[in-house]
């Protein structure tokens, strides 16, 4: 018996509940692998003692599996079974915070997309970036990815009368620091960050690949220019099992 089944062995799947089964024993492999039951490179057990685990049959185990791939929590390897990814992004925070320099430090290529942009009143949004409680600010959400995969989802808040149309220099750039660099901000730092669990809602769920009932990483923070004027707030939400963060004072 694995160390996986010791520690599921008297939990089921409740049939009837409303959550799908396949995705149920999924929710639970992708626990035993966050609790380190399996460790990264380390094979799952093969379809017929998962499927005995579980007691369902084998096309609901390929379905949960193919669910934990999609999530980047497992690869399958054809001929030889289902593995433990090995490896998560350290993504770090510091006074430069950057998402194209994150994924360049360890060897992976990023981009940007932006999903949505809308102006937008937010006293609480116009109060971190300076502004008058009704002033205006353009909201952008936007998704960050390495290969296929997105690992954050972003929302970044910019003052519309300093940077009107930043949207689309974002769009066009596909970089917060080139589209910023567009409008004279050669640099800008990190004045402070506010890392947090926290329950995605379902749209970012959804973009993410993951289940609403699994915590993401938040990140909230600022960024000033070089004479400390705040040019962007953001909340961003990181995958908790493809990123791991690392907090240094460090550029």
């Amino acid at each position: 018996m694995t160390r996986g089944q010791r520690e599921m062995s008297d939990r089921e799947v409740e049939r009837g509940s409303g959550v799908a089964v396949w995705r149920q024993i999924g929710e639970a492999l992708a626990d035993d692998i966050r609790k380190k039951l399996y460790l990264p490179g380390e094979q799952l057990p093969p379809e017929p003692e998962l499927a005995t685990r579980f007691a369902v049959n084998r096309h609901t185990i390929r379905r949960a599996m193919g669910e934990l791939e999609l999530s980047g929590l497992v690869r399958i390897e054809q001929g030889r079974g289902t593995f433990v990814q090995e490896h998560a992004i350290d993504y770090a925070i510091g006074r430069r915070t950057r998402f194209s320099q994150n994924l360049a430090a360890q060897g992976m290529r990023g981009h940007t997309e932006i999903i949505d942009s809308q102006v937008v009143r937010a006293p609480e949004v116009a109060k971190q970036l300076g502004l008058a409680r009704t002033a205006e600010i353009l909201h952008v959400q936007m998704i960050g990815k390495t290969e296929a995969r997105t690992i954050d989802v972003a929302e970044h808040y910019f003052d519309l009368k300093r940077f009107p149309g930043i949207d689309e220099v974002l769009r066009a750039r596909q970089s917060v620091s080139r589209a910023l660099a567009h409008f004279g901000i050669a640099d800008y730092t990190r004045k402070w960050s506010r890392i947090t669990a926290a329950m995605p809602s379902a749209p970012v769920a959804r973009l993410l690949n993951q289940p609403k009932t699994r915590p993401v990483l938040q990140v909230e923070a600022l960024n000033v220019d070089i004479d400390g004027a705040p040019v962007q707030y953001s909340v961003v939400r990181f995958a908790g099992d493809w990123v791991q963060l690392t907090v240094s004072d460090s550029d």
